[in-house]
């Protein structure tokens, strides 16, 4: 027995050794399929190839009246509620027929056929139709060793039934003799040509690869057979189980073409690609046929029903008649038909699977050839990580007679292995490789990887875990797979050891047990910086109210303050304390408020954050654009190259901005004089009927409007343009191409192309990165003469943006042309004692000659609503929170800090691009998915219908029927769409 100490420091050695946490998972959890599967990564992988398998039926069966005439395709619920004869079922069988002589490039000279049922009880209805106990001349090799044998304990039980099924045929039959089977002295062994023939054997049976897969016939073994067979081709036949070598055959190219001509396949297609129903197809070379013909007149047992490869000739006689195998279930590629029909198939569905994955696994990875190809690399890739991975080893100890198909493991552990902890341990690590997960005496549960589903080895057979690693998968999937039974192993290890320690009465120390892992968390008492005011509407007293920020803070389980953290004390509670400073206005003030260090980090809106402020941990603005955040903490307003991270809310204020920019707008356009109008009616001075026609105007519906970015106020406002029907172009970089034109607007690939021949220019590019060396933006002056000239006359100039971004000599000139009819500016201006400045200074200079076409404004579009700016302010708080205590940073502005997670972008429902972290907030709201999955399928499954079915009665029909439910749906779905933020382009995160 173990002693509880070498179980402690097993614990501690498998712990350490899985401290790094989760290995990548392999797209795919099941691996207990054959070498030829759909190989679709997930459900929704899965469901998708079932829509495309749905749309390839209906293109490639179609309906055909007596005349010819195309009038519609089947669809597969037709398929699936029919009998399966005549048109199409008969098409189809000759199509996966057709398809599999194609792609696994058998001889024209062999015929395939097809029968029902599950590979074991088909394979050995193949065999009995080469063997006849009436031929007292007739010696049979078989690939395993005797049943019961010493020899047959490594064969596992089922290699045993099949040798098994053989001797009880001889057993039971009249003149059967169990002598005439000759059996292998190891498992998978092929004697030479030489030995064959001197045993007197005229066919050989290989049943192993079905079994475990994991050995193969060697190269030489493999010649050694065919030269046996070419020695009496006409007497000596040979019949392999080949589930396993298909597609994964590793010998040299030439020696499988020969396997694929000289010897009989059998395939139980029901289980490598899928289906409805059970089925198998087996080729068979044309001496085996002339054997088959011969034994069926002196049968030495009946041929089950499920393969009849010699019916009779004469159905009407079915037991007296003369039976041929020309009359057979075979598909003959000579004629390029099938001569006889599938006795009592549901499978069309099955069958044309079959051709439909045929056709995937062609275009994924290309020939048989190819597929034999990547087997044998996977092969090599196994083997090299096992030799990499001393704590495993492969049961098939000869590299050259290891399988291409299937790979079986055993665990090496030292005096674990050798104990009856073993067999616990493996049991418990399948468990944490599916989706059960494992549970620790302590009550620590672990979740299940769904790593691998299916990974056991057959009953009686050497080794812990067989999985299949043909061609089909990627190599990537296989090193993932064996890496996670590398770590799940090493989990249920511990989980093992520590239940056999509490049995024993040993002290576990479960405080070193922590799942792999784990999260830090940032322990300590910290200072924030509130440096903007956040409530802009007024309580009962008559002061900004900011008493809902209060309260989250305080849910958050921070503290909240309303002075300075200078010259007061911060209790060491291990809490993040907030003070609210919103006086704080110029950069002498916040650099005696914050110069020195004493804050940990900022939060701030249009306060300029200075150079010389310090606030290691972080700062975040409230808003888009981050000009105002100089501090050298973070590297200035670029983010790059500081210590901490620079964060923002993006989004917050894009609906207020975009809102006041088209109120902008609708002053000027529709240009109904409104004042005039009104001030005419209440004089009594106006007749509808003589007097409109002094007014002549045009709506904005056709007006062409140009946006300059498309963020999230330029998407927004975007939207509400498309809602007056006006024509959308938009400017951005090229990567955002697609998503423009995906939303419906037409994209431009300059400003001055996107100005051209538009009525109105709107402005949300932002200020860009700031020049550290000129001090500079890259985005200021960018509309210019070029992109104003290039608008139609009379047009409207709309910067709700930063003010620097126009270049306002240029915009004199247009003013003064007529180019600009009206500009609305919206920018930064202070008060000092030289007189305003800011960004909006320049445009004051236009007020002489040009006031009666200006509206200015002092920045106050996005930051005068009071819930956009608490809002902004909650979500700040949130992301600092994030920062300081779990080193997690969402929305991040320049470069992640060394210790920093991103966790990409986020910000309010409907608002911006598709983020990874709107679709985690949809997969986690199931009464949403519940809701959209419902109305979405309910949509897929009358359009659908609609597409299918091509006879205008049955089509109307349809409509009668559906029409309310797809109106209904539509609508419910387009609403539950745009709630959930859906209804935008995915962001590149």
């Amino acid at each position: 027995m173990i002693s509880d100490s070498d179980l402690v420091a097993h614990r501690l050695d498998a712990m350490k050794r899985t401290e790094g946490g989760v290995p990548s998972l392999p797209t795919n959890p099941f691996f207990g399929v054959g070498p030829i599967t759909d190989a679709t990564k997930d459900e929704v992988d899965s469901r998708l190839r079932r829509y495309e398998f749905d749309n390839w039926i209906e293109s490639t069966y179609r309906k055909y009246d007596d005349t010819g005439k195309d009038i519609g395709a089947f669809t597969t619920a037709e398929l699936s509620r029919s009998m399966h004869r005549g048109y199409p079922a008969d098409k189809i069988l000759l199509d996966m027929m057709q398809a599999i002589h194609r792609y696994f490039e058998f001889p024209k000279s062999n015929r395939i056929a097809v029968g029902l049922g599950g590979g074991h009880s088909g394979y050995t209805v193949c065999v009995q139709h080469l063997l006849n106990a009436n031929n007292a001349s007739q010696r049979v090799y078989v690939d395993t060793p005797r049943p019961e044998s010493d020899r047959a304990d490594a064969s596992g039980f089922f290699r045993q039934s099949w040798a098994t099924q053989l001797i009880e045929m001889h057993r039971f039959a009249e003149k059967g003799d169990e002598n005439r089977i000759h059996f292998a002295k190891r498992e998978g062994q092929i004697p030479s040509a030489s030995a064959l023939a001197e045993l007197g054997v005229s066919i050989f049976i290989g049943v192993g690869h079905e079994t475990t897969g994991a050995n193969s016939y060697t190269n030489e073994e493999i010649i050694e057979l065919l030269a046996w067979l070419d020695g009496d081709p006409e007497n000596r036949h040979a019949v392999f189980d080949a589930t396993s070598m298909l597609g994964a055959m590793p010998w040299e190219p030439d020696v499988v073409r020969a396997v694929m001509a000289k010897c009989c396949l059998f395939m139980p297609f029901q289980k490598a690609i899928g289906g409805v129903s059970g089925y198998f197809v087996a080729s068979f070379t044309p001496a085996a046929l002339a054997l088959i013909e011969r034994n069926q007149s002196n049968p030495s047992w009946a041929i089950p029903r499920q393969l009849k490869i010699a019916p009779p000739i004469n159905p009407r006689q079915p037991f007296s008649s003369k039976r041929s195998v020309d009359a057979g279930p075979f598909y003959d590629a000579q004629e390029d038909r099938m001569l006889g029909g599938v006795i009592n198939t549901y499978s069309a569905l099955a069958f044309a699977e079959t051709t439909f994955g045929l056709l995937q696994t062609e275009r994924r990875v290309g020939s048989v050839s190819e597929l034999n190809k990547r087997s044998a690399k996977n092969r090599k890739l196994v083997n090299e990580w096992v030799d990499r991975n001393p704590l495993f080893s492969l049961v098939v100890e000869e590299e050259d007679r290891r399988g291409a198909a299937v790979t079986l493991l055993k665990v090496n552990d030292g005096s674990i292995s050798s104990s009856d902890l073993h067999q616990r341990i493996i049991a418990r690590s399948k468990q944490i490789l599916g989706y059960e997960g494992i549970t620790h005496p302590n009550g620590v549960h672990e979740k299940g990887l769904d790593a691998a589903r299916y990974v056991n080895a057959f009953p009686g057979t050497p080794g812990d875990y067989r999985a299949w690693i043909g061609g089909i998968r990627d190599a990537a999937d296989v090193t993932a797979l064996l890496d996670n039974l590398k770590y799940a192993y090493l989990r249920a290890k511990i989980v093992v050891i520590e239940e056999e320690l509490e049995k024993r009465g040993s002290r576990v120390g479960y405080a070193e047990s922590a799942g792999a892992g784990a999260a830090s968390v940032r322990e300590g008492t910290f200072k924030v910086l509130i440096a903007d005011a956040i409530g802009l509407r007024f309580d009962a007293e008559g002061r900004l109210d900011h008493s809902e920020l209060a309260a989250y803070i305080h849910e958050k389980g921070g503290v909240f303050h309303e002075n300075s953290a200078n010259g007061s004390s911060t209790a060491d509670d291990g809490k993040i304390h907030f003070y609210y400073r919103p006086h704080l206005s110029t950069a002498d003030e916040i650099l005696a408020e914050a110069g020195e260090g004493q804050y940990d980090a900022v939060i701030a809106a249009a306060t300029f954050i200075p150079q010389a402020a310090k606030f290691r941990l972080g700062g975040v603005r409230i808003g888009t654009g981050t000009g105002n955040m100089g501090s050298a903490s973070w590297g200035g307003p670029n983010g790059e190259g500081g210590e901490a991270p620079l964060m923002n809310t993006p989004g917050i204020n894009s609906r207020a901005t975009a809102q006041m920019a088209m109120k902008a707008l609708l002053k000027v356009l529709p240009d109904l004089p409104v004042e005039e109008l009104h001030a005419r009616v209440v004089g009594g001075d106006f007749d509808t009927g003589k007097n409109l026609a002094e007014y002549p105007t045009e709506k904005l519906e056709g007006k062409r409007i140009a946006i300059l970015g498309y963020g999230n106020i330029g998407r927004e406002l975007a939207r509400l343009a498309k809602a007056f029907h006006m024509d959308v172009v938009v400017y951005a970089r090229p990567a955002h191409r697609d998503n423009i034109i995906a939303e419906g607007y037409e994209y431009a690939a300059t400003p001055a192309e996107a100005a051209r021949g538009s009525d109105v220019l709107s402005v949300h590019l932002g200020l860009g990165k700031q020049d550290p060396a000129t001090g500079k933006f890259s985005n200021a002056g960018v509309v210019d003469g070029e992109v104003l000239s290039a608008l139609n006359d009379r047009a409207v100039l709309l910067n709700y943006d930063r003010g620097e971004l126009v270049n306002v000599t240029d915009l004199e000139a247009a003013l003064t042309s007529g180019k600009v009819r009206h500009a609305a500016i919206d920018a930064d201006i202070f008060k000092s004692s030289d007189g305003p400045s800011g960004p909006m200074k320049p445009y004051l200079s236009l007020l002489p000659k040009h006031a009666d076409k200006l509206e200015l404004l002092p920045h106050a579009a996005a930051d005068t609503d009071h819930p956009t700016r608490v809002a902004g302010a909650k979500q700040a708080v949130h992301q600092i929170i994030d920062s300081i205590r779990l080193l997690s940073v969402t929305n991040l502005k320049g470069d992640l800090p060394e210790g920093y997670v991103s966790q990409g972008a986020s910000s309010p429902s409907g608002i911006g691009l598709f983020t990874r972290s709107v679709f985690d907030r949809i997969a986690n709201d199931k009464g949403l998915l519940v809701q959209l999955r419902e109305a979405s399928e309910k949509i897929a499954a009358i359009l659908g219908s609609l597409e299918a079915v091509s006879d205008e009665a049955h089509r109307a029909r349809i409509v009668e029927r559906y029409r309310s439910l797809l109106a209904q749906n539509a609508m419910k779905q387009v609403q539950l769409l745009k709630s959930a933020g859906l209804l935008a382009p995915a962001a590149k995160e």
